[in-house]
């Protein structure tokens, strides 16, 4: 495997690779990565409704790190949640990691003490009524007191961990639909679930269920510096 990897670098950058440390190896390799997942968000379709890069690069960083550890089971989709944006433009993307195609794009809430028009303050406390930040692995389909919902497990430590205990899940929310928009100029708001319109709702969990990648992203350093996911990309 070195042999095949050093081959591919010396043809790549030239005799010069062959000074390269191993670490220096590394940072050519993940240096290689990075423009690979710049050249898959230019190529994102379609392309006038693709997330911001950084939210892209953020969650494809931790969709390849739970891929690579084989915590994936349904590898195909991979969702982004945007809650630097307004509850009232659709800030939720499915994304079909095998023709690099957004599949779906919806609105999605927030929790209720996280902000009223806009996210901007997160928990993982246990009754805080808040949304959480990070990366969560999908799990099993349910009929529940909201109808159709999604079990979702929380993967980052004091970020995010508790989701099960609080019962953060995906569910649908006659208040996270465009008509509640046009009449209030916000979504209504959750205790901390991630609320979708019952059409969305319905269309969106068959794909994403059963343990693939979720990731809500907000710009807070913090976070960033903290995740086991992302601390190392900053």
């Amino acid at each position: 495997m070195k042999k095949i990897t050093v081959s591919f670098l010396f043809l790549l950058f030239g005799p010069g690779i062959t000074t390269l440390s191993s670490h220096g190896v590394k940072t050519v390799l993940a240096i290689n990565k990075d423009y690979e997942i710049e050249q898959s968000w230019e190529q994102l379709i379609p392309e006038d409704v693709r997330p911001e890069f950084k939210p892209f690069y953020y969650a494809v960083k931790g969709y390849w790190a739970l891929r690579n550890s084989d915590q994936l089971t349904n590898i195909h989709y991979l969702t982004i949640i945007d809650f630097s944006l307004a509850s009232s433009e659709k800030r939720l993307w499915v994304v079909d990691m095998r023709s690099n195609q957004i599949v779906e794009r919806s609105l999605v809430s927030h929790g209720k003490n996280s902000g009223l028009y806009e996210a901007h303050s997160f928990s993982n406390i246990p009754g805080s009524h808040k949304s959480s930040l990070g990366f969560y692995l999908t799990g099993k389909a349910y009929e529940g007191k909201h109808g159709y919902s999604l079990r979702l497990t929380g993967l980052e430590k004091g970020i995010n961990d508790n989701a099960e205990e609080r019962a953060i899940v995906i569910h649908s929310a006659s208040y996270a639909t465009k008509s509640f928009v046009e009449q209030y100029g916000r979504l209504g708001r959750s205790y901390g679930c991630l609320a979708l319109s019952p059409l969305s709702n319905r269309t969106i969990i068959p794909e994403i269920k059963n343990k693939s990648c979720l990731f809500i992203y907000y710009p807070d350093k913090g976070y960033l510096q903290k995740s086991r996911f992302l601390s190392s990309v900053e």
